[in-house]
């Protein structure tokens, strides 16, 4: 800090230091002029078209394999994509948590075969 004057609090010098720092990066990284032969590319974050259709079809057969699922193993599936720990559930619905573990195993187990 050979250049501290003591004129500001050292806080606000080395803010300043950073600020300046920070529009000297700014300045070097300019983005082309408009009518240059370089444009910038700009992403689209948005799946493709094919991809949203495959993750729609992906939700829809997992839904549909949800729902021909036996209720008392749909019901802890359900309540376990809730957000809803096996305490949680097993209050709910009452059963024992080891009872929920079991329902859950099983209907994965059938889901893995369905899907």
């Amino acid at each position: 800090m050979a250049n501290f004057r003591g004129e500001c609090s050292e806080r606000t010098f080395l803010f300043r230091i950073a600020h300046n720092r920070g529009i000297a990066y700014i300045t070097r990284r300019r983005l082309p002029i408009e009518g240059s032969d370089v444009e910038p590319e700009i992403e689209d974050g948005r799946p493709n078209p094919e991809q949203a259709l495959s993750t729609r079809q992906q939700g829809r057969q997992l839904l549909d394999a949800v729902q021909r699922l036996p209720v008392g193993q749909r019901q802890v599936v359900s309540l376990s994509l809730e957000g809803l720990s096996y305490a949680e559930i097993a209050e709910v619905l009452g059963i024992t948590e080891t009872n929920v573990g079991a329902r859950l195993t099983r209907a994965r187990q059938m889901l893995r075969r369905r899907l």
